[in-house]
């Protein structure tokens, strides 16, 4: 039989690729098994095990056999190998508008196991919390990553390691990309890079450089780089030079947010013309820009935001001419030059663009540089921008209609500038637009859907606080939008409650406060709404109840207050952190079960809401501002709000009753506390006094008793007191020097008057953003009358001590109260003299002192008073001449005679009674109301004279024989004389009753 021979070296390579591929298909794995190797299987889920908290659930994909299916897991088609590792927080910028990034945060230790994964290229751990646990930063950055020595791509930003960049990570010779923002608290020496001969991007934002002085000489040694970020490192210089430069592929260079504080010519970047991205924002440079900008012919993007182009100069004449230096840059396509010229016409300066780039120009950022003009018609020249904000300068005239040319714009933002006329309906054409903001302006007349027919993709839409401008459109007009931002507030929608909202399902903020909406809310918005975050209808007159399932309802903030919203308040949402839901007509009683775990804000003051105060109030574990003040409320305050750490507590005007709340004594953080106008009585505790963060306090019109509590003192902070009208008596306490926060050496004071929900997006210049208020009004008696304060309430310092019972003098050192504005003293039982010093109150513009037993002369001092603008000092005692002044004279201009009325002693200007050369009363027909008794000091002077009189009387003749004798011998002759005349009258009268019987 014939045999084939064999051929030994063809088997056995063909023995070795079966082995082979018997291998690498993982014929070797477990059953079920994919393309994922064990030892790198193990090594991933050894690092899950040093994952201590994973809320967003990022791992939980992490089961099974197959590790290259794993979530954020990459590995090799052709190998199996694990090659890139993505677990960066998938929304790194949620934090900044929902505070909710939490949410998808890994926190916990980045596990040495990672070594076993030898052919990891990518490796991306950025805005974790992987430096020791959640929001810790105390563990180093791992040195072990310096020996996976096949990186290619290393983001760890944001995960906040404490110290410094190891070293060993100058062995990564084949990483391409590497991102530490924000990662270490500073790098000790930059020459570790210049070990990374293939490093092309570099980014150390936010890493502390400043003892680096040299830092322009170390990058030098990095001739592979193409981008370095270098923005909010607190470089000191760039003026150092470079005798010769490497970095000839240098493409981007960000050094935004430094502090060069040096001319621009010298900076060492101007040699590396290759750069395109060039961002110099916020460095502090000064001085002409130079000619090498001309050479800079690659430039894309520069960005000279919030620079100052001279320490004095404030005109054009250096914008033009650095703009000048643009003239060659023919590539330019980002321009931001926003907050960093005071003045220049917004004309002048667009035709001083490099015209050969007019047609590539994308982005142009002129925010918050004062610009004069109308925004020009050439700017329909501009057809590739996509970005345009003009936000904050002093634009008038009108919009041109050559918008309607710029069709790839994505964003116009002219916000708060002083536009005037008619939005133009080339608006309409706009395809592109996502955002579009022309709010805080003088815009008027009519909005109809033909501005809004071609904009499709439009996201953002902001209309706000104009002159006269009104949205007009039928009910049945279907918008071919889908707004997530509508910011319509003081825009007229109304009068009926617009329907086209009902299509904008996607809506996360919306404000149409005050624009003229007085219908029923319909049902169909509360379900079109449920998803929306922030909704702000607050000055309309909307009615109707709240939906049942409001609670369900994922509002953060919510504004419905000033209308004429009726029924019962049944529950909050529960994601809620801000809620008003002031000036309605909400009745019923408070929900006795609260689940608003969030909630910081709540309003609810003037409704008709009854019963007492819920324990479930003690259920909102962050509330800091409650204010339920005019209501119906009674009873007293719950023992638990003990537990509460509260910011403002206003309860005025309602019929709490009892002493003075005890629960309230550990409330240290107490700014505002508001009991006025209730039905509380007894003593008011010493322990106030250890209420220390107390700004505003006001328990006026109550029926407090006793004395003022000395301990009151000790509120070193406090700007506005008001006891009025209350039982008080005993003496103003002395010292009031000590309440510094009615001096001017308080300086700025915490704005008590508003409670700021800040902006909704963040603070980037971006964004559409309202700063929304929820505001407090509170009525002051001051002034002779009650006056609504809200805004300013934190420039307003204030005693009012009116209608007690006080007696004793006024301090003399309340004159150190330098801030004061007002202060009433009126209708108590004070005596003595007006302060002398009392013109040291120089920002005083109310003083009444009224219906009191003061005298003495007026202090003439009182013409100091250069802010006075009412003054009552009738009813009392005061004599002597009334002291004139410029501002004294223009008081009470129709009968200033009334401010001292009550006063008989007081003469001169603008009374009738004259007064004599030494000022005293001559004549008066000046008549008093009321009447008082002598003072007591008259009484005591009385009887001292008379008791000395008849001492010195006596002394003489005790010691004088003559004067005895004389004395005596007058004093018989004196009764002698009255005997006499005493017998005869009772003869006379006795003979004439006898005649005529």
């Amino acid at each position: 039989m014939h045999r084939t021979p064999t051929n030994p070296p063809l088997i056995l390579s063909f023995t070795i690729i079966v082995v082979t591929s018997f291998f690498r298909g993982g014929a070797l794995q477990q059953p079920g098994g994919g393309a994922c190797w064990p030892s790198e299987r193990a090594a991933l889920l050894s690092f899950k095990k040093g994952i201590t908290s994973d809320p967003g659930n990022l791992l939980s994909s992490w089961r099974g056999w197959d590790c290259c299916s794993w979530r954020g897991v990459s590995c090799s088609n052709r190998t199996g190998h694990v090659l890139k590792l993505h677990l960066a927080n998938p929304d790194p910028d949620i934090d900044s508008r929902t505070n909710h990034a939490e949410s998808y945060i890994l926190a916990g230790e980045i596990s040495p196991s990672l070594l076993s994964l030898q052919h990891l290229e990518y490796l991306d751990l950025s805005m974790n919390y992987l430096g020791g646990g959640r929001g810790e930063t105390g563990s180093p950055m791992p040195r072990f990553l310096g020996s996976m020595e096949n990186l290619r791509y290393l983001n760890l930003s944001g995960i906040q390691f404490a110290g410094s960049v190891p070293p060993e990570l100058g062995n990564l010779s084949k990483l391409q990309y590497l991102d530490l923002s924000a990662t270490v608290d500073t790098v000790d020496d930059l020459t570790l890079f210049r070990n990374l001969p293939m490093l092309q991007y570099l980014t150390l934002s936010q890493i502390d450089l400043s003892l680096i002085v040299d830092w322009p000489q170390k990058i030098n040694m990095i001739p592979s780089l193409r981008a370095l970020d270098l923005s909010y490192c607190q470089l000191q210089r760039a003026d150092q030079s470079l005798p010769y430069l490497n970095l000839t592929k240098l493409e981007k260079l960000n050094l935004y947010e430094n502090d060069f504080n040096h001319t621009i010519t010298s900076c060492w970047f101007w040699k590396a013309t290759s750069i395109k991205f060039l961002s110099l924002g916020q460095t502090s440079l000064f001085g002409q820009l130079n000619d090498a900008l001309e050479n800079m012919t690659s430039l894309q993007a520069l960005d000279l935001s919030r620079w100052q182009t001279s320490e004095k100069v404030t005109d054009h004449y250096y914008t033009l001419q650095m703009i000048g230096n643009l003239k060659n840059l023919c590539s330019l396509q980002i321009l931001d030059l926003s907050y960093s010229y005071k003045s220049g016409d917004i004309t002048a300066f667009m035709e001083s663009l490099p015209q050969c780039a007019w047609g590539e120009l994308q982005e142009l950022h002129l925010s918050g540089n004062s610009f004069t003009g109308a925004l020009p018609h050439l700017i329909g020249h501009f057809t590739s921008l996509r970005t345009l904000e003009l936000d904050g300068n002093s634009l008038g005239g009108r919009l041109p209609p050559a918008l309607g040319n710029c069709t790839r714009l994505s964003t116009l933002h002219i916000r708060s500038n002083h536009l005037n006329g008619s939005v133009p309906i080339e608006i309409g054409v706009l395809s592109k637009l996502t955002s579009l903001d022309l709010s805080y302006n003088q815009l008027s007349g009519v909005i109809t859907k033909e501005h809004f027919k071609g904009l499709t993709s439009l996201k953002e839409l902001g209309l706000s606080y104009n002159n006269d401008l009104k949205v007009t459109v039928e009910d049945g007009w279907l918008p071919p939008f889908r707004l997530e931002y509508g910011v319509l507030a003081s825009c007229q929608i109304g009068p009926r409650f617009p329907a086209w909202l009902q299509q904008q399902a996607s809506i996360i903020y919306l404000d149409i406060s005050r624009t003229g909406v007085k219908d029923k809310i319909p049902d169909w918005f509360w379900h079109t709404f449920s998803e929306a975050k922030y909704l702000y209808m607050s000055g309309n007159e909307l009615t109707g109840n709240l939906p049942a399932h409001l609670g369900d309802m994922a509002l953060v903030h919510l504004n419905l207050s000033s209308n004429n919203l009726t029924g019962p308040v049944q529950t909050f949402p529960r994601n809620v952190g801000m809620l008003d839901l002031s000036f309605n007509s909400f009745s019923g009683t408070l929900p006795l079960s609260l689940e608003a775990p969030v909630l910081n804000v709540l309003l609810l003051f003037s409704n008709k809401i009854g019963g007492s105060i819920p324990e479930s109030m003690c259920n909102l574990p962050l509330l800091s501002d409650l204010d339920i003040s005019s209501n119906l409320l009674e009873g007293g305050i719950p023992r638990c709000f003990a537990t509460m750490q509260l910011d403002f507590l206003l309860l005025s005007n309602n019929s709490l009753a009892g002493s003075f709340p005890t629960v309230l004594r550990n409330s240290t953080n107490l700014k505002m506390l508001d009991l006025s106008w209730n039905k509380l009585s007894g003593r008011l505790p010493t322990w106030i006094g250890e209420l220390t963060g107390l700004s505003f306090l006001r328990l006026g019109h109550n029926m407090f008793s006793g004395n003022i509590p000395l301990e009151i003192l000790n509120l070193s902070s406090l700007q506005f007191l008001d006891l009025s009208s209350n039982n008080l008596s005993g003496a103003v306490p002395w010292h009031l020097e000590k309440l510094t926060g009615m001096t001017t050496l308080m300086g700025n004071r915490q704005d008590i008057s508003s409670i700021p929900l800040g902006y909704i997006r963040g603070n980037g210049e971006n964004d559409i953003s309202i700063d929304e208020q929820f505001e407090e009004v509170f009525l002051v008696i001051t002034k002779g009358q009650k006056l609504k304060y809200s805004k300013g309430l934190d420039y307003f310092v204030s005693i009012d001590l009116s209608e007690n019972s006080l007696s004793g003098e006024i301090p003399s050192n309340i004159t150190s109260l330098d801030a004061l504005i007002n202060l009433n003293l009126s209708s108590n039982h004070l005596r003595g003299r007006i302060p002398n010093k009392i013109g040291a109150l120089n920002a005083l513009e109310s003083l009444d002192l009224s219906e009191n037993r003061l005298s003495g002369e007026i202090p003439p001092s009182l013409s100091n008073l250069t802010s006075l603008s009412y003054m009552n000092l009738s009813y009392n005692n005061l004599s002597g001449r009334i002291p004139s002044g410029r501002q004294l004279d223009t008081l009470s201009a129709d009968n200033p005679s009334m401010m001292y009325i009550g006063n008989t002693g007081l003469c001169g200007p603008p009374l009738e009674t004259k007064c004599s050369g030494n000022g005293s009363t001559i004549s008066g027909n000046g008549t008093g109301y009321k009447q008082e008794n002598e003072p007591l000091p008259f009484y005591i002077g009385l009887v001292l004279g008379l008791v000395v009189g008849l001492w010195i009387v006596f002394c003489a003749m005790l010691f004088k024989k003559t004067w005895r004798i004389a004395y005596f011998k007058l004093f018989d002759q004196f009764c002698n004389t009255i005997h006499v005349y005493v017998v005869l009258a009772c003869a006379s009268r006795l003979a004439r009753n006898t005649v005529v019987e």
